[in-house]
């Protein structure tokens, strides 16, 4: 029988007996012959390990919630500007672990880890620099938003607290990617699972007994990502050392690193920029709706966050079989993580409508707020089928390397929705909830309906599917 029993060739089998010998000495089973099997080992690890950051915002808005509205409202402007500084470097984590899963696949662990190094240290640097600007033009930033002063105020005291942390938030998505391209979940399951705990206790003490108020929630974050920095570099570096790979920076290395993930970064601009825009639609509505949006992007991130754990298995699985030159392969991994997306998509659209009366409560003793935010939440859980196509095919992409072209199609994807939230912030800022209703449906029918549409029309063909170690 042929390795996997997919139809890979002997001349390929070199790196599905390294991966074997891997993933035996990871899971103690080897790689079986069932893609299902596969996607669920590897996705619900991963499922854990990404539910770890918005639980950490979870955790400081159900905590910063009670202080009052202008507080849940700063924490709204403040997490977005920083989710979206951190988002924009999720190439650090997407890159990498297309790359080392292809190596891997390949047989070259020695290559994959130097890949693995280089990027970890591009998110030092980028965090150190990214940090220095967060903390010198915060203020400004958000004043471009045009939020109340007593918003403003709260916003930047949650932001100049948690910027400390982004060194340690990028060389979490660097070293979680790299380990995640040796096919190796658990290891930043244990580490995320410990800093989301340690998160908990750390942000209540800064924010009450120790009187910081909302900034207490930003050091409790900062401190938390940063050890959870430390922790998975460490596993990178020992890993490394290990192959031989020399730990310190190859010059060449992180600026190739960079230039390779130039598409992924229009693609997160792209992404990132709705989000702003969606943001600065819902402030212009008024405190009630930007607290109310803060509530519902929460869960749509939580939820959002369940379907890219399937997506990242499907990187990692499609990389290590392009790697391995298993075409056939590729395309069973992208059929079922497809049937996989949608099922998933569906059921967390029920129980998030379901849920709708009770969790804006859990966030809110504001009753206005929390009416608006139950029912984005059915908008959200009407669009979440839509959404898991898009997240699916997002990964699949990734992981084969067509970054080109999810570029141009997050492209188009955001001409097509930005008309929605400039219309409600310009002449619909007075639809209060009716306009937080269209704005969010927009964003799920529009935004992620067209990226949804045209990943699948690309996924049709075979352009996108390059054989070897190196797309």
């Amino acid at each position: 029988m042929d390795n996997f029993g997919l139809g890979i060739s002997d001349e390929h089998s070199a790196g599905i007996t390294f991966l074997n010998r891997y993933f035996r000495s990871v899971y103690g089973v080897e790689v079986t012959t069932s893609i299902d099997r596969q996607i669920v080992r590897l996705a619900l690890p991963t499922l854990a390990t990404l539910l770890a950051e918005p639980t950490l915002l979870l955790v400081d808005t159900a905590l910063v919630g009670r202080l009052g509205v202008d507080s849940l409202a700063g924490l709204s402007l403040a997490s977005t500007i920083l989710t979206t500084v951190v988002g924009l470097c999720i190439f650090l984590s997407y890159a990498t672990t297309a790359s080392t899963a292809r190596f891997f696949g390949a047989g070259k662990p020695d290559r994959a880890l130097r890949l693995g190094l280089d990027g970890v240290w591009l998110g030092i640097f980028l965090g150190v620099i990214l940090a220095v600007i967060l903390l010198a033009f915060g203020s400004a930033i958000f004043g471009w938003f045009g939020p109340e002063k007593a918003v403003l105020d709260e916003a930047t005291r949650y932001l100049s607290a948690s910027a400390w942390g982004l060194p340690g938030m990028l060389i979490v998505l660097a070293a979680t990617g790299t380990v995640r391209g040796m096919l190796d979940t658990r290891t930043p399951l244990i580490v995320a699972t410990a800093g989301a705990l340690a998160n908990i206790p750390l942000s209540y003490l800064l924010i009450y007994p120790a009187g910081f108020g909302v900034a207490g929630a930003g050091y409790g974050t900062a401190i938390a990502q940063s050890g959870m920095g430390i922790a998975l570099g460490f596993v990178v570096v020992r890993a490394a050392h290990r192959q031989g790979v020399s730990l310190l920076p190859s010059g060449t290395g992180v600026l190739k690193s960079l230039r390779d993930s130039i598409p992924l970064i229009i693609r997160t601009l792209s992404l990132r920029v709705s989000i702003l825009l969606t943001i600065t639609a819902a402030t212009t509505l008024g405190t009630t709706a930007l607290a109310a949006h803060q509530i519902i992007n929460s869960m749509w991130n939580f939820a959002a966050y369940g379907l890219d754990a399937l997506a990242i298995a499907s990187q990692a699985l499609v990389g290590q079989a392009l790697g391995a030159s298993a075409g056939e392969r590729v395309r069973h991994v992208l059929n079922r993580c497809l049937w996989w997306g949608l099922w998933v998509g569906a059921v967390l659209g029920l129980v998030l409508a379901a849920a709708s009366p009770v969790i804006p409560r859990v966030f809110t003793g504001s009753g206005e707020v929390a009416q608006w935010a139950m029912w984005g939440l059915v908008v959200c859980a009407i669009g979440l089928p839509i959404a898991s196509i898009a997240y699916m095919l997002d990964g699949v992409l990734i992981g084969a390397g067509d970054t080109r072209y999810l570029a141009w199609m997050m492209i188009l994807a955001l001409v097509l929705y930005t008309p929605i939230p400039l219309l409600l912030a310009g002449p619909g800022a007075d639809l209060e909830m009716v306009g937080l209703l269209i704005l969010w449906g927009g964003y799920a029918a529009v935004f992620m309906g067209a990226r949804s549409l045209t990943l699948y029309l690309r996924t049709r063909g075979d352009r996108w599917i390059v054989l070897g170690e190196e797309r």
